[in-house]
């Protein structure tokens, strides 16, 4: 099974030119050593930082079939991602003992959210030709 740990963002997020400015070193290994015992335990699959959607566009798509690009900022911090690790593990129950281990992303004593998904498996969507196709190019 494989889930997506979501990282929410805020402001502070949002406002980042760089990875990191001047890092806050305690979060920073925290972070580095919670992903080292996913990578020992063999539950990281990978695992990024988001660049502010200041840098990203979304694509609109209406019923007419028009689609509209607009380009970043976006006004709602709350809504838009900072970053994530996807993970797999046996049960849904395992991802939620790691998913309480994630370190506050904004640092200790500070409001933070992270929200934690399941993803689909090419066994999860019925058989046939597409699914094939799929699975041919990898997906799992």
């Amino acid at each position: 099974m494989r889930f997506m740990i979501i990282v929410k963002s805020q402001p502070d997020f949002e406002a980042e030119t760089a990875p990191v400015k001047a890092p806050d070193e305690k979060l920073y290994a925290a972070m580095a050593q919670y992903h080292e015992d996913l990578v020992k335990a063999g539950a990281l699959l990978d695992a990024s930082g988001l660049q502010p959607s200041s840098k990203g566009w979304r694509i609109h798509y209406s019923e007419s079939g028009k689609r509209t690009l607009t380009d970043g900022p976006f006004a709602e911090a709350k809504e838009l991602i900072a970053g994530y690790t996807v993970i797999q593990v046996r049960s849904r129950e395992e991802a939620m003992e790691w998913a309480r281990r994630f370190p506050n992303p904004a640092g200790e004593g500070k409001e933070a959210v992270i929200e934690v998904r399941q993803l689909w498996e090419m066994e999860d969507f019925p058989a046939g030709d597409t699914t094939d196709r799929f699975k041919q190019m990898g997906m799992k």
